[in-house]
């Protein structure tokens, strides 16, 4: 693909030999310094896709123009997918001499300032404080390159779209934007049209639609027997690892608990913990110390751990789309994964969403309710499946309509 040497050094020191279809794809057009729109689906490759490119310009301009640093800003919705984003840049410019620096919540703001005042290449960052810095005069945004924008619908989701027009608009005109996003709401496609020139639209799946080495399932469960069901599935001879999700903070702790006195090692994961312990916990579950994580979809975002053998949706979430990046939490790098959503009646509406945006029946029949099948969708296709590529503008008036309530039931930006 043309990368620079010292790149090709780290990813075969990473034990990458193939490119996947979104880098396949994408990172073309980026050497090319071109706009890009990438649709694909979490567990595709998408960071090495952006992060490549943006090391290789470094390493063609060979430090001669390190009075414009910094020169690249990514942007992401949660710290951990930010943490892991830096981390990606580390390894992946392990040979070159570059420089990064992380900017998210929950850190010392005193020590990203002496971080800023370094004038790194480049700042991976939440919107929420990057934009505290930028108040506060210590970051100037005005000569970035390129600025890139990973897990877009999330970040609207959270709430984060006033920020990111702010941020947006304090970076110069000539510029590379990249968006990257599961899927492509009305929203998403505005803020394409908006802050980009022509970009090149990337798709390796269809919008929203789940990988198919994902067993996907739906058990009509009564509310009150939920905890029961949970821990006879997480017995499993076949349960590895899980991630199990519920909707609020408290009620990943009650999960948590009742989990622990069941015998089951368990932790939760959500925004009230602090950095130190969110670290803490991932590294143990990483390592195996601890084999269920109970998190919300804000604390779980970013979550890129092989081997979760199961997703367990133990209340379904408000946002159908949200189920997608859920449930992508398994089957990663190649591996199958098995995604069980634990329904009760109260849930079937927020069922039947899910199935309309992923195309398939999860839940055949349902108490008090006749069976039915959802609106054709699109048929799910394998993340592994050919890109497509076109060059045509976004619309701003195009996508999938937005679910009702759904700024209303989505998650606070400052719990990220």
């Amino acid at each position: 693909m043309g990368l620079a040497e010292p790149l090709l050094r780290s990813l075969s020191r990473e034990g990458y030999d193939q490119a996947t279809p979104i880098q396949e794809a994408a990172i073309g057009p980026l050497k090319q310094q071109r706009d890009l729109v990438g649709i694909a689906q979490t567990g595709t490759g998408k960071t090495a896709a952006f992060m490549l490119p943006i090391l290789h310009r470094l390493a063609q301009d060979n430090g001669q123009k390190n009075g414009q640093r910094p020169r690249s800003l990514i942007l992401a919705p949660t710290r951990e997918l930010a943490g892991q984003i830096e981390d990606a840049a580390r390894r992946y410019g392990k040979f070159m001499r570059v420089s990064t620096t992380l900017v998210i919540g929950g850190a010392s703001s005193r020590n990203q300032l002496r971080a800023l005042q370094r004038r790194p290449d480049i700042i991976v960052a939440t919107p929420g404080r990057l934009l505290d810095h930028m108040t506060n005069a210590n970051l100037d945004i005005g000569q970035m390159e390129c600025v890139v924008l990973d897990e877009a619908d999330q970040m609207l989701d959270m709430g984060f779209l006033p920020a990111i027009r702010r941020i947006m608009a304090a970076l110069p005109r000539k510029r590379q934007t990249v968006l990257l996003s599961a899927t492509m709401p009305r929203e998403i496609r505005a803020l394409a049209a908006d802050f980009m020139q022509d970009p090149v639209e990337v798709s390796v799946a269809p919008a929203a639609t789940p990988v198919e080495l994902i067993d996907q399932q739906a058990l009509s469960v009564a509310a009150s027997d939920k905890r029961q069901k949970l821990t006879e599935i997480l017995r499993g001879d076949n349960v590895t690892r899980a991630i199990v999700f519920t909707r609020t903070k408290r009620g990943a702790d009650r999960v948590t608990r009742h989990l622990e006195q069941g015998g089951l090692s368990a932790a939760a994961l959500h925004g009230n913990k602090s950095q130190n312990q969110r670290e803490r916990i991932l590294a143990s579950f990483k390592a195996g110390k601890v084999r269920t994580l109970v998190a919300t979809d804000i604390a779980a975002r970013g979550i890129d751990i092989d081997s979760v053998s199961h997703v367990i949706n133990f209340e379904l979430p408000n946002v159908p789309e949200a189920y997608v990046h859920r449930i992508g939490r398994t089957a990663r790098a190649g591996a199958s994964g098995q995604a069980i959503s634990l329904v009760d009646v109260a849930e079937h509406g927020l069922l039947r969403d899910i199935e309309k945006l992923i195309g398939r029946v999860l839940l055949p029949t349902r108490d008090g309710e006749k069976n039915r099948n959802p609106r054709r969708g699109p048929k799910p296709a394998h993340s592994q499946a050919k890109a497509t590529t076109s060059s045509r503008q976004p619309k701003s008036g195009s996508g999938r309509r937005r679910t009702r309530g759904r700024r209303a039931n989505a998650p606070s930006a400052q719990a990220a």
